[in-house]
C-alpha cells in the first residue's frame, strides 16, 4: 500500500508538502503543476516549485518529490522534463487532470482528455526524452464530458510507458461534485498492469476501505481529505482510525505550521494560508470554525496568533509511528 499526497494548486506548496510530510504516512508527493507552454523553463522555476530539489527531490522527511507538467505539446513538455530530469527530479508526473477553466482553454489538465491519443503522445514524448530510472507517471480523471474513453486513455498512457496513473474518479466536467465513480477506477485498474492510484472523495478511515473494496485499489491519493484530517494517512498506515486526532493534536500542528510559515514565508503567507487550512478543517472539527471566525479579521501575526499558538514555541515536528496520538514532543 502506498499513500500519495496529491498536488493541489495553492495548497500543497513545499511548506505543507514538509509539514505533512513530517507527520507521515505519505509515501510520495508531486508539485504543483507547473505550466509548460513554448518555452524552455529555467532551473530556478523548478527550484521555486520545488525547493527540494537541493535535497535530492526528497522533502526533509526523505519523501519524493516528482515534478508535475501541465501542457498540450508533446514535444514542449519533453524538453522541460528532461531538464527537470538532469535537475535532479526523481520523477515526472503529467497532470491530465486539472479542471480549472482556464488552464483548459490554454490547452491543458482534463483539456487533453477530449483527444485520447494526446495523452499517450506526450506520456511518450516524455517517456523517451528522460532516463530509464526516472519514472512518469500520469494523473487523469475519467474523461472531460463522460467516461466513456477512460479505459483507452489509461492504455495508452501504459503503452507510452507510464510507471503509474493517478484517477481522479470524475470527469471535468463533474469538478468536485460528490459522489467520485470508484467502481470506474476498477474498470481501468483491470485493463492495465501497471499499478492504478485512486483519488477522490476518500475524507476518513472508512471511505479509505470502502474505496479500496469497490476500486480494488489499495494505493490511494489523499487531497481535500488529508487537510480535513490530517493524520489520515497515518489511520490508513495503522489500518484503524481508533487514536485518530482529536483537535488538540490538530491544533498542535496548525500551531507548527503558522510558526515555520511565518519563519520561512512571511506574515501574509502564513496567516491566509491558516485560514484557508481552517475552513476545510472545518468540516471535521467544529473548534477550526470557532477558531477562524476568532482571527479571520486579524491581519499581523501577532493579532492572529495571539491567545491560541500553542506551537509558538515548537522548533522541530516528531514523526512517531503509528501507535502515538501525539506528533509532538512534550
Amino acid at each position: 500500500m502506498k499513500i500519495y499526497l496529491a498536488p493541489m494548486e495553492g495548497i500543497f506548496d513545499p511548506l505543507m508538502r514538509e509539514a505533512f510530510t513530517r507527520v507521515g504516512g505519505f509515501d510520495q508527493c508531486a508539485t504543483e503543476f507547473i505550466r509548460v507552454t513554448h518555452t524552455i523553463l529555467p532551473k530556478k522555476t523548478y527550484l521555486d516549485f520545488s525547493p527540494e530539489l537541493l535535497h535530492k527531490g526528497n522533502t526533509k522527511s526523505g519523501v519524493p518529490v516528482f515534478i508535475q507538467l501541465l501542457g498540450g505539446n508533446p514535444e514542449n513538455v519533453a524538453l522541460n522534463a528532461k531538464n527537470a530530469a538532469n535537475f535532479g527530479a526523481p520523477g515526472i508526473d503529467l497532470n491530465f487532470g486539472c479542471p480549472a477553466k482556464t488552464v483548459n482553454s490554454h490547452d491543458g489538465g482534463a483539456a487533453i482528455l477530449k483527444n485520447p491519443h494526446r495523452v499517450h503522445d506526450i506520456t511518450r514524448a516524455v517517456r523517451l526524452s528522460v532516463p530509464r530510472d526516472i519514472p512518469v507517471t500520469v494523473k487523469m480523471r475519467l474523461g472531460f464530458s463522460h467516461p466513456d474513453w477512460a479505459v483507452e486513455i489509461a492504455q495508452g498512457a501504459e503503452a507510452a510507458g507510464a510507471a503509474a496513473i493517478v484517477v481522479h474518479a470524475r470527469t471535468r466536467n463533474e469538478g468536485y461534485k460528490p459522489p467520485a465513480h470508484w467502481h470506474l477506477i476498477r474498470k481501468i485498474k483491470e485493463s492495465v498492469n501497471i499499478p492504478i492510484i485512486a483519488n477522490g472523495d476518500i475524507w476518513c478511515f472508512e471511505d479509505y476501505k470502502k474505496c479500496v473494496e469497490i476500486s480494488g485499489c489499495a494505493d490511494v491519493m489523499l487531497g481535500r481529505g488529508a487537510l480535513a484530517r490530517p493524520d489520515l494517512a497515518l489511520q490508513i498506515k495503522a489500518g484503524s482510525d481508533e487514536l485518530a486526532w482529536g483537535w488538540p493534536e490538530v491544533k498542535k500542528f496548525i500551531g507548527f505550521f503558522v510558526f515555520r510559515a511565518h519563519q520561512q514565508e512571511g506574515e501574509s503567507y502564513a496567516i491566509n494560508r491558516t485560514k484557508q487550512w481552517l475552513k476545510m478543517l472545518s468540516r471535521n472539527f467544529s473548534e477550526a470554525q470557532e477558531l477562524f471566525e476568532k482571527i479571520k479579521t486579524k491581519t499581523t501575526y501577532n493579532e492572529f496568533t495571539q491567545d491560541w499558538l500553542i506551537g509558538s514555541k515548537i522548533t522541530n515536528l516528531v514523526t512517531t509511528d503509528s501507535k502515538s496520538s501525539s506528533i509532538f514532543p512534550p
